[in-house]
């Protein structure tokens, strides 16, 4: 597919015209609020019948010849996506862009936060073929490390099972509206309750039917770093052949007295876990001044410090569905889905600038006297994160959370992924 960036005195009929493609296609495909009206700045996904772009890394000894076969296409057509470079001169750790019919394989995650039975199950009958798990985010545990689910998931359990999508259990220390440090910290140095915690996931992931457990437990006081060894230790060996997938706050650097990261030993975590997400997400974070969500330079540094410590094929990054909206003299913020957030631009008449350093779109509008500044993501950044799973050969993303809608990342997964699937 291609993508047009709206340009001054631009529009629909004049886009589709040039692509020859509906103007409905074109407001599906996009999400758009309607026909009559675009900004400059948008980014708008056109379909085409060119193959998939995948982007590769040059090791040593790769000759053009060579890629063009191991990925199915010609020479020409490599050449002619990489402008600029020399087929002959190739060196190590350049990256190119290869036109392939051979889909980027991956297993996706999606996080999915219940509400109505009747939206649930319309989101998951939506994205049947896109998941490879769900984690239902609905479980936390008491003090005394006993875990029970705060909404009901049943529904959701039997659908994922319909569909071939793996469910799995997500637990966190969850209280009320934040997470609890002092939760995590008191159940993880308590050996009664460390195990307490182990035998109610594990009861709880049987009786309910699902393919595993997803761990979330954030702001772990650094001081349980080794007692969260133990208790995923524990846990691994109790779940058996059942997936553990375990979440961790992204990092540069191993800081173990850090009161965010310290408790996380990426290595250690690695070796137990079958899958580590790491959350790639809220670079830019609610209350902090306006940053992208998710910016690609940040992303890479953490994807090079994490696959130093991780198996990459264990490894995942995180991908935000959602942007902020924030108020830029008080940091006053407002989450909202990158579709709201796409659409907000267009009915505020405000232009979508685009960073190229962090490869995300942004726009500032003004409510009354307020100066408002939003930071989202589009397809221009859904493709470029997808492209650092390519090339560091990662396992594939995790997604927060699926009930925001995105119609241009699910189009561009559709088309050009090939999302691996579990047998259940």
């Amino acid at each position: 597919m291609a993508i047009h960036v709206v340009m001054h005195g631009d529009n629909l009929w004049e886009i589709s015209n040039r692509y020859n493609v509906s103007i409905q296609s074109m407001i599906e495909l996009n999400g758009l609020p309607s026909a009559s009206t675009i900004v400059p700045g948008l980014a708008l996904y056109i379909p085409d019948n060119l193959p998939p772009l995948r982007s590769y890394q040059i090791k040593a000894g790769d000759q053009i010849w060579q890629l063009a076969q191991q990925f199915n296409t010609d020479i020409s057509m490599i050449i002619a996506a990489n402008p600029g470079v020399d087929p002959k001169h190739l060196f190590i750790g350049q990256i190119i862009n290869i036109p392939s019919p051979i889909k980027l394989e991956m297993s996706t995650l999606g996080f999915l936060v219940p509400s109505s039975v009747s939206a649930n199950l319309a989101t998951l009958n939506g994205l049947a073929g896109k998941l490879t798990y769900l984690a239902i985010v609905a479980y936390s545990f008491t003090k005394e490390g006993f875990a029970f689910n705060t909404i009901e998931d049943a529904s959701i359990v039997m659908r994922c099972k319909e569909l071939n999508i793996t469910p799995l259990m997500m637990i966190r220390n969850y209280t009320g509206s934040d997470f609890s440090a002092e939760l995590a910290g008191k159940v993880l140095e308590n050996p009664t309750f460390r195990a307490n915690l182990v035998a109610s996931i594990v009861n709880i992931t049987v009786q309910r039917g699902f393919g595993g457990v997803s761990i979330d437990l954030e702001f772990i006081p650094p001081a349980r770093r080794n007692d969260f060894i133990t208790f995923l230790t524990d846990l691994k060996s109790a779940l058996g052949e059942l997936i553990l997938h375990v979440n961790v706050h992204a990092k540069t650097a191993d800081i173990p007295t850090n009161r965010i990261i310290g408790a996380y030993d990426y290595a250690r975590i690695g070796q137990v876990a079958d899958l580590v997400a790491v959350m790639t997400i809220d670079y830019g974070y609610p209350g902090g001044p306006p940053d992208p969500v998710a910016p690609i330079t940040w992303m890479e540094q953490v994807i090079q410090y994490s696959i130093t410590q991780i198996n990459p094929r264990k490894l995942q990054i995180a991908m935000p569905l959602y942007g902020y909206d924030k108020v830029v003299h008080t940091n006053k913020t407002h989450a909202l889905s990158v579709l709201t957030a796409q659409n907000q631009a267009i009915t505020t008449g405000s232009s979508i600038e685009f960073d190229n350093s962090a490869k995300s779109p942004w726009f500032r509008y003004w409510h009354g006297v307020e100066e408002h500044v939003v930071w989202f993501e589009d397809i221009r950044s859904y493709i470029e994160k997808y492209r650092l799973i390519d090339v560091y050969r990662l396992a594939g993303p995790t997604i927060w959370q699926i009930s925001l809608p995105a119609p241009q990342n699910w189009a561009y997964l559709g088309r050009n992924i090939a999302v691996v699937k579990n047998i259940i």
